[in-house]
């Protein structure tokens, strides 16, 4: 879940970095259109995403010691 979740929060960012340096929106080129039920679907799940990524900042480092 944790990868997933960090591949959509980086499908997001990079978005947003398309937009922001070409003014280009990939997602919205690739399903249609920024009001369409498919971009709104990937928007939503990134933004899930971005969400339970937030939870990664509270975790407890693993202490154990890797072999």
């Amino acid at each position: 879940m944790d990868k997933l979740a960090l591949i959509l929060v980086i499908i997001g960012a990079l978005n947003w970095l398309m937009i922001g340096v070409f003014g280009f929106d990939l997602v919205a080129s690739l399903f249609g259109g920024e009001d369409t039920w498919l971009s709104r679907v990937v928007y939503t799940l990134v933004g899930i995403a971005g969400l339970y990524v937030i939870s990664f900042l509270f975790r407890e480092e693993d202490t154990r010691e890797k072999t």
